[in-house]
């Protein structure tokens, strides 16, 4: 099994590599940090393919993709969790910082699907496995062009399942809430110290990556962690009421 993982130098992403290493697969790693992925990479005893790349940056093309399938066969897992997050008031945002974090949040794993798809669909197999957030079922106060990105990304990847599922191709849309990364430490540390900020239940990279195998491996179609905040899908207006009435402020 060929597995591509974005974002896959810390966090999230370089948990799911590791997770695939010790499932036995092998995985392309894509990530901006070399030193990163070299590390992560000596966990794959020879399977790994290493992509030292900036999604973010609108220049840097696609034919790494075709330089993975060289190294390790066709691609049979795609896994969109690359992303970055800016925690500001909507309009004290740098419109630079926006567009950079909705390319790399949105435009990204959506291209890099389609691709990926032309690719997959003539084979009759593959997985798509979208990181989306639980932003996108509960948008969070001060999180603007965050909310809308991954709002945007789970909405195309739920509506994707379907469309699919009879080219013999699968679709995980993951939901994470509070996991324990430098993105959610950074999030985290833009509000004003609260009991709501110390104590919001936290999960780990590790226990959310095999949630994510599982979920590949028995055709789950979502995957909501920690599993408290499933609650966010049945009860999404209780949900919003509890998010705006509990979110601390910004720090100035």
């Amino acid at each position: 099994m060929h597995v591509v993982v974005t974002g896959a130098s810390s966090g999230i992403g370089e948990a799911i590599a590791r997770e695939y290493f010790a499932r036995g697969a092998s995985v392309t790693l894509v990530a901006r940090r070399k030193e990163h992925l070299d590390r992560i990479a000596g966990a794959g005893a020879g399977r790994a393919h290493v992509v030292t790349a900036d999604l973010a940056d609108p220049n840097v093309g696609w034919s790494w993709v075709d330089d993975a399938e060289a190294a390790l066969g066709p691609i049979d897992v795609l896994v969109n969790n690359a992303g970055i997050q800016i925690v500001k008031r909507a309009t004290e945002t740098d419109w630079e910082a926006a567009e950079r974090l909705l390319r790399l949040d949105l435009h990204v794993p959506l291209h890099l699907t389609t691709l990926l798809l032309r690719r997959m669909i003539p084979r009759g197999t593959g997985t798509i496995v979208d990181v989306a957030s639980m932003a996108a079922l509960a948008p969070t106060p001060g999180m603007y062009f965050y909310n809308a990105a991954k709002g945007g990304l789970a909405a195309a990847s739920e509506g994707l399942r379907a469309e699919v599922k009879k080219h013999g191709i699968h679709v995980v849309t993951v939901y994470p809430g509070p996991v324990t990364s430098e993105l959610e430490a950074a999030g985290r540390a833009a509000y004003e110290d609260s009991a709501t900020t110390r104590n919001v239940p936290t999960g780990t990279p590790e226990v959310l990556a095999r949630m994510i195998a599982d979920a590949v491996e028995k055709k789950r179609p979502r995957v909501v962690y920690p599993r408290m905040y499933g609650m966010a899908r049945h009860f999404p207006n209780a949900t919003r009421w509890a998010l705006d009435a509990l979110t601390p402020p910004l720090k100035d």
